[in-house]
């Protein structure tokens, strides 16, 4: 079984490395291009029948910073 956690900062946090993409897209002609918020994907191959339970402890005490990350898990088989 797969579980993909995708991990993005809160709202109100600053992201500098967002920022930095922004720039760096305006600077190269895509003017279009608003807000950037960057962020980071985990895949995990995990035992059949985990629970997403035991996915989001994962989150909590490692994967991501609870204080100022969010996070959503995907599961597929």
């Amino acid at each position: 079984m797969k579980a993909t956690v995708h991990i993005m900062l809160k709202n109100g946090v600053l992201d500098p490395q967002g920022k930095a993409i922004g720039h760096a897209l305006e600077g190269l002609g895509f003017e279009e291009v608003g807000a950037v918020r960057q962020g980071k994907v985990i895949e995990l191959e995990i035992a059949d029948g985990t629970d997403k339970a035991r996915i989001e402890e994962m989150c909590e005490k490692l994967l991501a910073n609870p204080v100022i990350e969010d996070y959503k898990i995907d599961l597929a088989s």
